[in-house]
């Protein structure tokens, strides 16, 4: 049986997501697992020490009885910059700051007011629809250019938002963006004013 197989039978078995399986030099197995998303669940719950544990003695049996060869196994979550991988992913961080790399530059699409060479975006993701057809967008805002040491005035004002549609088939990665607030309850980033 294929590693790919063994591992996921393995996590789903016991009622986990397989996110990624990662081999690296030296014998390093690492597998990402995540908690099964419905889209009717309000609260979103995450991956903890027991679940990877749990995970972990599950994966070293499983892979000792199929003799699959590594020197170490690491079960983990995803983290807060997890990747995107399916429609799936995609709807549920629906709304959220998430950094795309494209298979190929963008070209001409944004009227010149983007680099045409540029592939990385950070911003917002939503939902589009065209017609019938739906789809996926990125939303963003540009960094205020502000000279060393200068601090944004009140009546700064703001880059226009700007948007970019996409296809899952044209990227090359999608991920969480990484954003962490140290100060608290708030504006967390991932709202399109704050989008960069």
């Amino acid at each position: 049986m294929a590693l790919q197989d063994i591992v996921e039978q393995t996590v789903t078995g016991l009622g986990y997501e397989l996110v990624e399986i990662e081999r690296s030099a030296g014998g390093l197995l690492r597998i990402t697992i995540d908690l099964p998303w419905k889209a009717e669940d309000a609260a979103e719950q995450f991956v903890n020490v027991e679940d990877c544990e749990k995970v972990n003695r599950q994966l070293q049996f499983a892979l000792e009885v199929d003799g699959v060869e590594y020197r170490r196994l690491e079960v983990s979550s995803p983290g807060i910059d997890r990747p995107l991988r399916g429609e799936k992913d995609f709807e549920r961080f629906a709304g959220t700051a998430i950094d795309i790399t494209l298979k190929a530059p963008m070209g001409s699409a944004a009227n010149g007011q983007v680099n045409a060479n540029r592939k990385k975006f950070r911003g917002v993701l939503e939902r589009t629809r065209v017609g019938d057809v739906p789809g996926w967008q990125i939303v963003w805002r540009d960094e205020l250019k502000l000279k060393p040491g200068q601090k944004p005035g009140k009546n700064r004002v703001l880059p226009p938002l700007q948007a970019l549609g996409f296809e899952l088939d044209e990227l090359r990665e999608a991920r969480l963006a990484p954003i962490v607030n140290f100060k608290g309850r708030g504006k967390s980033g991932d709202e399109p004013e704050d989008a960069q």
